[in-house]
């Protein structure tokens, strides 16, 4: 059973570590400036380096819930901005930033988690805590 929250924290992670080159597109970057984010070019490779960072921390379980607030410090700006599917006039689009808000949502409530019970037996932190 000790396994699980390995697998777990690698799971978690995965989504972030398997987006975060594209944080450094030029597409995301447009796709950023077309939201109205600020200085899309220097907060989108910033979030990519925060995710990049916190999704790493979790899967080696080393300062957990510190990468688990940094996801929590990504996924927050992002959620709200990215993804306010009440500002959509599209009923198709209305529908799908609904589904990335409800996702991010369900993420950042594991991040809490993770940021209150750690990263368990299998992790770096536990071994440095013996």
């Amino acid at each position: 059973m000790k396994y699980i929250e390995l697998i777990g924290r690698i799971f978690y992670s995965l989504i972030f570590l398997m987006t975060v080159m594209s944080h450094f597109s030029a597409e995301t970057i447009g796709y950023a400036e077309l939201k109205g984010v600020p200085v899309p070019s220097v907060l989108v490779s910033l979030s990519g380096i925060i995710a990049m960072v916190g999704a790493i921390s979790i899967i080696l379980g080393y300062k957990t819930k510190l990468g688990a607030l940094l996801i929590t410090i990504f996924l927050l700006p992002v959620t709200l901005s990215m993804h306010a599917y009440w500002n959509e006039t599209d009923p198709m689009q209305m529908q799908m930033q609904m589904i990335n808000f409800m996702k991010n949502i369900s993420i950042l409530g594991a991040a809490f988690f993770i940021a209150y019970f750690g990263a368990g037996p299998l992790s770096l932190d536990q071994r440095v805590a013996k």
